[in-house]
């Protein structure tokens, strides 16, 4: 669905040699284009300011936040920077693994473990090379030092690895419990979403230290992945956990039209491609394996986009009654070239906007800081990391309980 069109059309073959001095030509060109300039934009809450960080990224995927202000990027064709509080772009880090860059594979999520400060050790999800032409997602964790990796280790393997370079997903998350949830897509094999024997269209949770938790809903049930926490998934690019309630959101894209956001719960069956709000890209209709929208044992989308925006990474916005952006989910949205916030009450979505539709920019991750300042990706040649900060909240927008305390006279 959101492959990066090919820079020479598929029939012209150039030898390998000339090919590898066209890429490096390119990304000389793209990491010398002129950065976006600072600028105001005008949202439904008020101005909302968007600086430039840093340029030069070759289709980044992932932004983590680390605590001394500092930046760590993923780069789709499989490097990992640093990018200093002045925008500096670091050499790529080493220690990074092997990836599989065709298609919509390559390097894709990084994250902090949730004892970073203690144990320096980052998580990456990227697509792996297998035995003739195969591929499938994967994850590993690594300290990460000065100039890279070390240790690395390989926590969790797609299984069967298959050809193709499309559907890879994926994102990390934790659930403060213990859990490391990962999404992945079904590798553009549409019934394998609804195959319990393996890990395509799964989203999946594990212990920390890699193994399956006893309480995972399949452990024990004979032809089914011990691994899998829900399926029925088709490409599942924003993953993120509410920290208001603990509660697991996901996004994902569906084909043309029916991108979808689910509340994954344990052993659901979210239904792809049986039932889909979306259509086949060949014929406008639906797909022969679908349904319809709805089907006994099998989970509607909690919200759904008839149009697709090309949903991809995902944050919560909370916590921050100062801004008007407070108790927001945030979306990047790729074809849509947007910033998607949907409004919240509690869970309850009240409305959309849709920002950056200044620049506009494919935009591929979206975090926020302990500030309620957001990072956001852009998905290019030359790619760029951003930074928003959003409209202040009017002060009679503000309850009074939530209203920040003020020095005693």
């Amino acid at each position: 669905m959101i492959g990066t069109p090919a820079s020479v059309p598929e029939a012209v073959m150039l030898p390998r040699v000339l090919q590898a001095l066209l890429c490096l030509a390119l990304a000389a060109c793209a990491r010398s284009a002129t950065p976006i300039p600072a600028r105001i934009e005008a949202t439904a809450d008020g101005p909302l300011r968007i600086e430039t960080l840093a340029c030069g990224l070759e289709h980044p995927w992932a932004v983590a936040l680390l605590p001394d202000g500092t930046f760590l990027v993923s780069e789709r064709p499989g490097r990992l920077r640093r990018i200093a509080a002045d925008g500096r772009l670091s050499p790529p880090l080493a220690g990074v693994p092997a990836v599989f860059a065709e298609g919509q594979g390559g390097l894709l999520d990084v994250v902090l473990d949730p004892q970073f400060a203690r144990n320096r050790r980052i998580w990456m999800s990227y697509a792996e090379p297998g035995p003739e032409a195969t591929a499938g997602t994967a994850v590993a964790t690594a300290p990460l030092g000065d100039a890279g990796l070390s240790e690395l280790r390989v926590v969790y393997r797609q299984l069967p690895k298959l050809e193709g370079p499309n559907h890879f997903g994926s994102r990390i998350a934790f659930d403060g419990r213990g859990h490391v949830f990962i999404s992945q897509g079904e590798r553009n094999q549409k019934m394998l979403a609804q195959d319990l024997s393996v890990l395509q269209g799964k989203l999946v949770r594990l212990n920390l230290d890699g193994r399956i938790p006893p309480d995972n809903p399949f452990v024990g049930r004979p032809g089914a992945r011990p691994e899998i926490f829900s399926y029925g998934h088709r490409n599942s690019q924003g993953l993120a956990v509410d920290p208001r309630t603990g509660r697991l959101w996901e996004s994902e894209h569906g084909p043309r039209g029916g991108d979808e956001l689910n509340r994954p719960e344990a052993g659901r069956n979210y239904g792809w491609p049986v039932i889909s709000d979306g259509m086949d890209y060949a014929t406008g209709r639906p797909y022969p394996e679908t349904r319809g929208r709805a089907a006994p044992g099998m989970e509607a989308p909690y919200h759904v986009w008839p149009i697709s925006p090309a949903l991809s990474g995902m944050a919560f916005y909370v916590g921050h009654p100062e801004r008007a952006w407070n108790e927001s989910l945030l979306l990047g949205a790729l074809a849509g070239q947007s910033l998607i916030r949907l409004r919240l009450d509690g869970e309850r979505i009240l409305g959309e906007e849709r920002v950056l539709t200044s620049l506009p920019r494919r935009i591929r991750d979206v975090r926020v800081g302990a500030d309620g300042r957001v990072y956001v990706l852009t998905d290019a040649a030359d790619g760029c990391l951003l930074r928003l900060t959003p409209p202040a909240a009017d002060a009679a927008r503000i309850a009074p309980d939530q209203a920040r305390p003020t020095a005693s006279p």
